[in-house]
C-alpha cells in the first residue's frame, strides 16, 4: 500500500487536487490510492508508524524558483515553466515583458530576494505576502500580524518569534514541492522541500508546508474507531461505483473539471450537499444551461451548432449506470 506521501507525488504539480477529488480525476487507481492514503494517515496519527503531514497553504500566486539546469542562472517562474517552451524570468525586464501590475511586483521582489536563500535545484511554493501586505490587527484583544494572500486571512501573534520574523521580512513564501531533472522538460516532482539547506535571510520568511508538531493530533482509541467507521463506509461506497464510470471521467478531464467546478459552488457558499441524487440532477441541468448560454453568445449557425454538439457530447456521459455511480461518488466525497 502506498504511503500518504507517496500518494501525493506526481510528475508536475500544476494544481494541488483535494484528496476527495481524486475520485473525479484518478480513475479506479486514484480513488483507491486516496482511500489508502487516508488509511495511512490514520495509522500515523494512531501511532502505528512514523510519518509527516503536508499542509495546503492558501497562497497566490504559485511560484517556482531555482537555477536553470541549462545555464545555472537563478530564475523565478509561474506555471509557464511547464510550457512547451518553458517561460522563466531571470531579469526584471523578462518579468515586465510578460506580466504587469501586482503579479509583476510579486515576481520582481521574489527575483530580487530569493537568491539569498541559495536554493539548489528547483522548488515550488506559494507566495504569501510582499511589501505592504502584512498588517497589524487586534483580534479578541490580542495583537496579531496578518496577511491575506488569497481567500484565507492568516493571523500570527505579533509577540511570537514567527510574528516578529514576518514583520522584519519583505517577502513570505511557503515551499511544498522539489523538482529534479536535467532540463525543464524532464522535471519530476516530489512533495516536500528541505528548507534546512536554505541560507538565512531576514528579508525572506519561508518555511516548508509540513505540520511540525503532531503530538496534539494523536488519535485516541475512540477517535480511531470513528475514523475506521468512516473508512469502512468509504470502502463500501467505492465498491458500488462502476469502474467504467471512473475510467470515463479519468479520460474526460474537461467533464471532471466541470463537475469539480459545480461542486465548488457549494463549497464556497459553505453548503453541505445532503441529497446527492438531487445534486446529480442539478449538475446535469447546470451543464445544459451553461452550454445554452454559450450557444446564445454565438452569432453564426456554425458557432451555435458547435456549442450544441459540445453539450450533447458532455450530456452523453450521463447514462443510467453513470448517473447511479456519480451519486455514489458524491456520497463518497461526503464521507
Amino acid at each position: 500500500m502506498k504511503t500518504f506521501k507517496e500518494t501525493l507525488s506526481e510528475q508536475k504539480n500544476t494544481h494541488m487536487t483535494h484528496i476527495e477529488d481524486r475520485v473525479l480525476y484518478g480513475g479506479v487507481k486514484g480513488t483507491r490510492d486516496a482511500i489508502n492514503a487516508l488509511r495511512s494517515l490514520r495509522d500515523m496519527l494512531g501511532g502505528e508508524h512514523d510519518g509527516s503531514v503536508s499542509v495546503k497553504w492558501d497562497g497566490a500566486p504559485a511560484i517556482f524558483a531555482g537555477t536553470d539546469p541549462n545555464d545555472g542562472r537563478f530564475f523565478v517562474a509561474k506555471k509557464g515553466i511547464f510550457n512547451k517552451n518553458p517561460k522563466v524570468y531571470k531579469t526584471a525586464a523578462d518579468i515586465d515583458a510578460d506580466t504587469s501590475g501586482d503579479l509583476a511586483d510579486k515576481l520582481k521582489i521574489a527575483l530580487r530576494e530569493l537568491p539569498a536563500l541559495g536554493i539548489k535545484g528547483i522548488v515550488q511554493g506559494d507566495f504569501l505576502y510582499g511589501p505592504g501586505d502584512v498588517k497589524k490587527e487586534k483580534i479578541k484583544g490580542q495583537n496579531y500580524v496578518t496577511f491575506h494572500p488569497n481567500t484565507i486571512v492568516y493571523a500570527i501573534p505579533d509577540a511570537d518569534r514567527m510574528g516578529r520574523d514576518i514583520q522584519q521580512s519583505k517577502i513570505g513564501v511557503v515551499w511544498h514541492t522539489t523538482y529534479t531533472g536535467n532540463s525543464f522538460e524532464t522535471l519530476r516532482a516530489s512533495y516536500g522541500v528541505d528548507v534546512s539547506k536554505f541560507k538565512k535571510s531576514k528579508a525572506v520568511w519561508s518555511q516548508d508546508a509540513m505540520l511540525r508538531d503532531l503530538t496534539s493530533y494523536t488519535l485516541s482509541k475512540k477517535e480511531t474507531q470513528e475514523v475506521n467507521d468512516y473508512l469502512s463506509q468509504a470502502g463500501k461506497l467505492f465498491n458500488q461505483i462502476s469502474g467504467s464510470t471512473l475510467r470515463q471521467l479519468e479520460q474526460n478531464r474537461d467533464l471532471a473539471q466541470m463537475i469539480e467546478q459545480f461542486n465548488n459552488k457549494y463549497v464556497r457558499r459553505g453548503e453541505i450537499v445532503k441529497d446527492t441524487r438531487k445534486h446529480t440532477d442539478m449538475l446535469i441541468k447546470w451543464i445544459g444551461l451553461r452550454y445554452g448560454k454559450e450557444e446564445n453568445k454565438r452569432k453564426s449557425e456554425k458557432g451555435k451548432q458547435a456549442q450544441r454538439d459540445k453539450k450533447a457530447e458532455k450530456l452523453s456521459f450521463f447514462t443510467a449506470r453513470n448517473r447511479a455511480s456519480l451519486i455514489k461518488m458524491f456520497d463518497l466525497q461526503k464521507v
